[in-house]
């Protein structure tokens, strides 16, 4: 197939697209390099570089590629950022997207993937999360997010789109090529491995009074191979709809620290702080219906593969992508 696929030189979309071109197809990547890498971009794709927020860009290099599908991974993601700010998550996430889907319809393209957020459910009524439960996010992060799922929706109805929603959890791991640098970096599991590569004196952990098992906060980690084999299952057959996709259970930040000590050999100290206000005590998706419909098989569950695929990317790349 031929794929337009925004937000190629992010985490998420750089490993699909190397994914994509290992089983044959062709990509396009379109990226603004805001906040993404030139050299996270796999040399086998073609590469423009544009903004969603510029609606006759957009609409030029959609229709120039022609493709048979659009992955859009392109967004603000920081949830602290977009409670600070949320017209910026409004105007990029919900406008940009827009543009873009406007642009899909003038170059007569029918699927389209679009990578959405667990933040869409807000704080979840039960777990695991399926997909049928209420959408209630409390952040504009989670917000934009849900609001541009609306609007695709209504695409479906009056113009026959198919979209497909891939609402999934704590993205993590590598592949050898490629792997995760933000600038700035939220996510646990590369804080913990800045611990062990001597970047970071400590790791914090906010709040180990939960009531879970160990007192500190469950998350659900699925490895980015993972993640991007859903999306080439979703983009390949004839899906449309919201899929969770998680491993289905959960581990403890204790738990993350514990098993990331054990892979880099290093004592990665830690110290508790207060708990951050708004952190659920668990977040564990039910994939239920992405193995049952796409037939998807993660191939990684393990924590531990996760955090030594990661920490194998880290150490070949102790300081991320150099552009």
């Amino acid at each position: 197939m031929n794929i337009f696929l925004t937000g190629g030189a992010g985490y998420i979309g750089s490993i699909t697209t190397e994914c994509l071109l290992n089983e044959g197809h062709t990509v396009t990547v379109f990226d603004s390099l805001e906040l993404g890498h030139r050299s996270a971009i796999d040399p086998r794709a073609q590469f423009i570089q544009g903004d969603l927020r510029d609606r006759e860009g957009v609409r030029d290099a959609v229709c120039s590629v022609k493709p048979d599908a659009i992955m859009h991974f392109a967004a603000y993601a920081l949830v602290g950022e977009s409670m600070d700010d949320p017209m910026k998550y409004f105007h990029n996430n919900v406008c940009g997207g827009v543009y873009l889907a406007e642009a899909m319809l003038a170059a007569n393209v029918k699927k389209f993937i679009f990578s959405s957020t667990c933040a869409t459910y807000g704080f979840p009524e039960r777990v695991p999360m399926t997909e049928d439960l209420p959408q209630k996010p409390v952040n504009p992060y989670g917000e934009s997010k849900l609001m541009f799922e609306r609007i695709l929706l209504w695409a479906q109805e009056r113009k026959g789109i198919q979209p497909v929603f891939l609402r999934y959890f704590n993205a993590s791991g590598a592949t050898e090529q490629y792997g995760e640098h933000h600038e700035p970096e939220s996510h646990l599991i590369p804080l913990v491995l800045f611990v062990a590569q001597g970047k970071r004196d400590r790791i914090k952990i906010f709040g180990d009074d939960y009531e879970t098992p160990d007192g500190t906060c469950i998350r659900d980690y699925i490895h980015i191979v993972d993640l991007a084999q859903a999306h080439i299952l979703a983009v390949t057959g004839n899906h449309t709809g919201a899929f969770n996709l998680g491993n289905g259970s959960g581990y403890s930040v204790k738990e993350v620290i514990d098993i990331a000590r054990e892979v880099t050999g290093h004592p990665i100290p830690a110290d508790v702080v207060p708990r951050r206000p708004g952190d659920p005590a668990r977040l564990i998706a039910s994939s239920k219906k992405a193995h049952e419909v796409l037939g998807w098989k993660p191939k990684y569950p393990d924590l531990r593969d996760i955090i030594t695929h990661a920490w194998n990317w880290h150490q070949a790349h102790p300081d991320g992508y150099a552009d």
